[in-house]
């Protein structure tokens, strides 16, 4: 479900009313615990928490004129989603994560590569994702991707 949005606030404006609350606070989670140097922005039509060109002007591999994408959310049809990059890229960040989960949910974690899908606003793990969002600097950031995702 793609939003045409023109800034973060824009985009949580036009998700259905059920879902702008949980929205709104998982980006909040996710501002409040990043680490400095990342930006908040839109990209691929959802929130992204990026690295600037400014700070990585070589940009995401597949895009070099983009920013480094490490954090997005999107309201899809059936779930909120939060890509985390540093999931993908880092094991020992997935298994912590992965094991961390079931302390925090009743619910059994519904997850992709890089893909967390929350089913039920009333049950996203908001503590697990800020100490998630911790987990990376961004020179951190930038050396995990060089290592394990740009070739």
């Amino acid at each position: 479900m793609k939003i045409e949005a023109n800034s973060p606030d824009d985009y949580i404006s036009k998700l259905p009313e059920d879902r702008q609350a949980a929205v709104k606070k998982l980006r909040d989670t996710i501002k409040d615990n990043l680490p400095t140097g990342f930006k908040e922005t839109l990209g691929y039509g959802m929130l992204a928490f990026v690295v600037p060109l400014s700070t990585y002007p070589d940009g995401y591999h597949c895009d070099p004129k983009l920013a480094l994408p490490f954090i997005n959310i999107a309201s899809q049809k059936n779930f909120v989603a939060l890509y985390h990059s540093g999931i993908y890229a880092d094991k020992t960040i997935h298994n912590w994560f992965v094991n961390e989960y079931p302390k925090h949910s009743k619910y059994k974690l519904d997850m992709g590569k890089s893909c967390i899908r929350f089913k039920r606003m009333n049950d996203i793990p908001y503590e697990l994702i800020a100490e998630l969002a911790q987990k990376f600097t961004v020179s951190q950031w930038i050396e995990t991707y060089e290592k394990a995702i740009k070739k």
